[in-house]
């Protein structure tokens, strides 16, 4: 019987059980065969960003995360037109446009048209055809193109924030023991003992 007030076991054990063990030893494999996917789609789209197309700057939803950004979906038309650019051809040239999303502060509007105008200025264009057009690289600036292997023009939060991380960086170093300052350098040590 059993104790207390519990179940009675009962276990089901009539099936043949271990036929329907799932193991997972070809996690290792697998990984390798990530990597070798990942290189192969590079290669594809060579020399284009490994990463695919340039995503927007959007602030996560919600008062607890809205101080946070990230990458959004795409770009509105209003940024697109903004950087000079129309929405058919920014598809083009590897810029992901969203005409579902909508500005709702300037401020947003201005840092991805920033965004864009920097992007373009990056760009190197290689022409469809033969002839050169106005905007496209020549010989030489194809040559030196290179592709971008990590991710493109990552979305990181205020430059304010920037000092503030080196800081604690510096404090983590010079602290390990201290809780406070250290948190990653405190779960790296339990994982040790």
């Amino acid at each position: 019987m059993g104790k207390g007030n519990n179940m009675i076991p009962n276990g089901h054990f009539h099936k043949d059980w271990q036929r329907f063990v799932k193991t997972w030893f070809n996690q290792p494999a697998r990984r390798h065969r990530r990597k070798q996917n990942r290189i192969k789609k590079a290669k594809a789209v060579a020399p284009r960003p490994a990463a695919g197309p340039l995503r927007p700057v959007v602030r996560c939803p919600t008062v607890r995360y809205h101080t946070k950004v990230r990458a959004g979906r795409g770009f509105t038309l209003r940024e697109v037109r903004a950087a000079g650019l129309s929405a058919a051809f920014a598809r083009t040239i590897g810029i992901s446009v969203d005409p579902r999303r909508r500005n709702k502060s300037v401020e947003s509007l201005q840092v991805n048209v920033q965004r864009l105008k920097e992007y373009r200025a990056r760009l190197i264009l290689f022409p469809k055809g033969k002839k050169v057009l106005k905007g496209e690289a020549n010989e030489e600036e194809r040559k030196l193109a290179t592709q971008l292997s990590g991710p493109l023009m990552p979305a990181r939060s205020l430059a304010r924030l920037v000092g503030i991380r080196a800081k604690r960086l510096k404090d983590a170093a010079e602290n390990p023991d201290d809780v406070t300052k250290a948190p990653t350098a405190v779960k790296e040590a339990k994982s040790k003992k």
